[in-house]
């Protein structure tokens, strides 16, 4: 049976399911009478908007006239050309610039069809009127992608602002909690991973600490060790990519005199140093499978026989053990047994890095200069950061973690001859990322000096800051989340190359 539905150019139904291609083309009558009448259109479409909206209406005089102007026309020019693609693309613009300057959406889109009510008025009489309907129909798909683009917009706005909140509220509701046991951080996720520490610590199972080299495994364990029922026990801790891997059973489960060359004296071992406290494995995964398979058995039974000894001696000790690998991935690689990964991740607590809680590297860094002017001996203490060094350090991503910023505040410990260190005491990789993202010249600390930004640097920052807004549509919230840096720096970019 013949399909009897009326067929597009191209075939198939086109725009938003309302609208067949060539149904488009024969609206160029319509489209030249909207050019013609141009100026009567944007008049009488005013007046009708004055006396719906009244005293009431969000844009001015000439506000309405520029948006609604470049609305008119950008149907007469992508209309009569066929470019439907571009309509829904610049009429997404028009959504956007809406939002931006809070018009509630009922008077968009009662003033969107007020321009059809003004429009008809300039059609001919002679017009063929089921012309009329596709009007009607290219004028709904110009509300459906100006309505589209204006809840997006709205959409990024709160979620923008709902961002901020949590960001406040976690600080606000952290403030008694930004050190906890040694570890710094008001954000919701160090306050997740702290409820954690403590759930586990009310347990006596084995836990795996699991993050980035320089995350603070130990220090989560020794959290884990202090919340305990007994934290004045012993903590014994064992770095075992530290240790030899045929030193390492050794060194955990103790040795008998004369059991090999050199064993001169009876050694407990780690599994009875630690007895009644805490031992803490870090980097397990460094282990042999060998050794590994014992541990599990040790781990069952819970109980040690020294190296040389026929007797197996009982412990009470709660393991700890940490990675900074992917133990899925070192599991399919053979470097971590698969039923000592299962045995150890029952309890598991995960460590985010600083790059993903970089609100909190304010708090680090007054951490580590209260930390260091305590231990370090120097003429003149160090007292603060300046704002240009703080904010640099925030904006970096930080891949050495929590030791690298230790270690960039410490190194500034030594070579700052202030009592304020400034982003000249900070690293190159630190003052590179702030070059990079704002041209600006690097404090020496020798007072004020002249831009060193190159015309090349200035030339590559705004094409890519063009290219961000191009991509999203002119949408500003979403160019600054694609260069991946804030809202407020881009537009302070756009003022300072005086971008529109």
């Amino acid at each position: 049976m013949a399909d009897s539905a009326p067929k597009a150019h191209g075939g198939g139904l086109s725009h938003y399911h309302l609208l067949w291609e060539h149904e488009l083309a024969e609206l160029a009558p319509i489209m030249d009478t909207l050019g013609r009448y141009r100026q009567k259109i944007l008049e009488q479409w005013y007046q009708l908007y004055v006396l719906h909206f009244g005293q009431e209406r969000s844009l001015t005089q000439a506000e309405f006239f520029e948006t609604c102007g470049l609305d008119l026309d950008v149907i007469v020019e992508t209309v009569r050309v066929g470019g439907f693609e571009q309509l829904v693309t610049r009429m997404r613009r028009i959504g956007v610039s809406l939002a931006e300057r809070h018009v509630p959406f009922a008077e968009v889109v009662a003033s969107m069809y007020l321009f059809e009510e003004s429009a008809i008025a300039t059609f001919p009489a002679t017009i063929d009127p089921a012309l009329y309907r596709v009007f009607d129909k290219v004028s709904h798909c110009r509300i459906i992608a100006l309505a589209e683009a204006y809840f997006k917009d709205q959409a990024a706005i709160a979620a923008a602002r709902i961002d901020t909140l949590e960001k406040e509220a976690s600080l606000l509701a952290g403030e008694l909690r930004t050190n906890f046991h040694g570890l710094v951080g008001a954000t919701s996720v160090m306050r997740s991973l702290y409820e954690r520490i403590e759930a586990a610590a009310a347990a006596s199972g084995t836990v795996l600490i699991v993050g980035e080299s320089g995350t603070g495994k130990e220090l989560v364990a020794r959290a884990l060790h202090e919340c305990s029922s007994d934290p004045k026990a012993r903590f014994v801790a064992l770095n075992c990519a530290a240790i030899p891997r045929e030193l390492i059973e050794s060194e955990l489960f103790g040795y008998k005199r004369g059991a090999f060359s050199g064993a001169a004296m009876d050694y407990p071992g780690l599994f009875r140093a630690a007895e009644g406290g805490t031992l803490f494995l870090d980097e397990i995964t460094e282990m042999s499978a060998a050794t590994q398979s014992k541990l599990l058995r040790v781990l069952q039974e819970r109980t040690v026989r020294p190296l040389g000894s026929l007797r197996e001696v009982p412990f009470d000790v709660r393991l700890l053990a940490s990675s900074n690998r992917d133990l899925k991935a070192a599991v399919r690689d053979g470097v971590l047994r698969e039923d000592l990964y299962y045995r150890l991740q029952v309890n598991l607590l995960e460590i985010p890095p600083l790059r993903e809680r970089l609100i909190d590297v304010p708090k680090l860094t007054e951490h580590f200069i209260t930390l260091f002017n305590r231990c370090d001996v120097r003429t003149l203490p160090i007292v603060g950061i300046d704002p240009a060094a703080l904010e640099a350090m925030s904006d970096y991503e930080w891949p050495g973690n929590v030791r690298e910023l230790a270690n960039t505040i410490e190194s500034a410990f030594t070579f700052c001859p202030r009592d304020t260190i400034r982003l000249s005491d900070l690293p190159p990789a630190i003052r590179a990322t702030v070059t990079a993202q704002s041209g600006q010249s690097q404090d020496t600390g020798n007072g004020p000096t002249e831009p060193i930004e190159s015309l090349s640097i200035m030339d590559t920052e705004r094409e890519l800051i063009q290219r961000a807004l191009t991509t999203t549509g002119g949408n500003k919230f979403r160019a600054a989340k694609l260069l991946g840096i804030s809202r407020k720096r881009l537009y302070s970019r756009l003022r300072k190359y005086q971008m529109k």
